[in-house]
């Protein structure tokens, strides 16, 4: 019942503004300050905040920033950093993607 009440909250929402937003939006543009074996939690946590949510992947903790952005009148935006752990608590590699036109295009251009 309570589920069903926040979906109906979110659909007013979008009708009274025409967008929603969910998570929290993050700079992406450089993520050269991620290391592989180098870059620990805390370092994250001191760059990006608390993470929209924690999880696991095959054993490995996983932290995940994501940024949505929902509208009635133009196509979702979204961007997803999800950034996998060592067992000693610094990262052993990330994934991060972005469907913001802006991100795409500077993305694109990276070597």
């Amino acid at each position: 019942m309570r589920l069903k009440r926040i979906g109906v909250m979110a659909g007013m929402l979008m009708a009274v503004y025409g967008c929603i937003s969910v998570g929290r939006p993050f700079y992406s543009d450089d993520l050269s300050w991620i290391s592989k074996n180098k870059t620990t939690k805390d370092d994250v946590s001191d760059e990006l905040g608390e993470p929209f949510r924690v999880g696991s992947d095959s054993g490995k903790l996983t932290w995940t920033y994501g940024y949505y952005k929902y509208s009635v009148f133009g196509s979702a935006r979204t961007k997803d950093l999800v950034i996998y752990f060592n067992k000693n608590g610094t990262v052993e590699s990330y994934v991060f993607s972005t469907s913001f036109p802006e991100e795409k295009e500077l993305w694109k251009e990276k070597k």
